[in-house]
């Protein structure tokens, strides 16, 4: 199965230290939760493709030689001269936790052409997407009417949320727009912390209920460093996580959720799923999301196949 990913693809200025007169440093990461996605299943084996936008601009270029150097499908990656690559500027306390500023006005993963995206998106087996993206008017709309195309032949719908406050006009703004696309979606994956700002609960196993009643078939709740919550229909389950050393916490997210899709990818879809089954699922996500925390950066700190034993 191939697993398509749409939205945002942009630089992580990651802040990486101070220098001697204690002034932050910072590299500048290829980043973006739908292109990280699309590496880290890349780097487990799966087929993947990413649709999105960058600037005509060295920063672009960067992008697209780090999916390429990844062997990910980059026929759906666009180009365009009417904005820059969008930069976020990632800052990292002590024990790292992530804050986000954005350069974004317009950014070119805003700038999606339409005709393309839904062309890319055609014989795909998964089409995942996020919500950064849905910030935008124009990208939204553009995201959707994939999403539903997709949908429409057939390919299973696969969303992550991340709630990032600069981007919208307001709270009640986001809320609204990312829980509409729920009943678009098969499987989501949600933070612990963004339980109550999806579904207006914030125990996990409430939650997940909560995206079952809008339609969701399997619902995932990361729980940081005590592992992940999932539910499928009336069964769900706790897997608990693996203990290691935060180097950055970049990406981690992505790479679970990389890491599980690439296990449903790689064994048939949602068919034939048992509470076994999903549950070592859950468990390789754990596993190379925890790889991921313990290095620094994104797509760099993500697992290969040869560092994850499937069980």
């Amino acid at each position: 199965m191939r697993i398509t990913t749409i939205g945002e693809i942009l630089i992580d200025m990651t802040q990486t230290g101070t220098d001697a007169n204690g002034n932050a440093v910072f590299a500048a990461i290829p980043g973006g939760a739908p292109a990280n996605l699309a590496v880290a299943a890349r780097k487990l084996g799966v087929e993947t493709a990413f649709v999105g936008c960058v600037g005509n601009d060295p920063f672009g270029e960067i992008l697209k030689r780090t999916l390429l150097q990844y062997n990910v499908d980059t026929s759906g990656l666009q180009v365009t001269d009417h904005a820059d690559t969008t930069l976020a500027v990632v800052t990292v306390d002590p024990h790292g936790e992530r804050s986000f500023a954005f350069c974004r006005k317009p950014g070119a993963d805003t700038q999606i052409g339409r005709r393309k995206a839904l062309a890319a998106v055609r014989h795909t087996d998964i089409l995942h997407f996020g919500s950064v993206s849905l910030a935008s008017t124009a990208c939204r709309e553009t995201i959707i009417s994939a999403v539903k195309q997709a949908k429409a032949d057939g390919a299973l719908i696969t969303y992550d949320p991340n709630y990032r406050a600069s981007l919208w006009n307001s709270e009640g703004d986001a809320i609204g727009i990312m829980r509409s696309v729920l009943p678009l979606c098969d499987i989501v994956k949600i933070s612990e912390e963004e339980t109550l700002l999806l579904t207006g609960r914030e125990a996990p196993k409430e939650a997940a209920e909560v995206l079952m009643d809008r339609g969701v078939k399997l619902a995932v709740v990361t729980l940081g460093a005590n592992g992940a919550y999932w539910r499928y229909g009336r069964e769900s389950g706790t897997v608990p996580g693996f203990k290691v050393k935060v180097a950055d916490t970049n990406g981690a997210g992505d790479t679970f959720f990389g890491a599980f899709l690439s296990r449903i990818a790689k064994h048939g879809g949602l068919n034939d799923l048992t509470p076994e089954r999903i549950g070592c699922y859950v468990r390789y996500a754990n596993r190379a999301a925890s790889i991921t925390a313990s290095r620094p950066g994104a797509i760099p700190a993500m697992p290969t196949e040869d560092e994850l034993t499937e069980e």
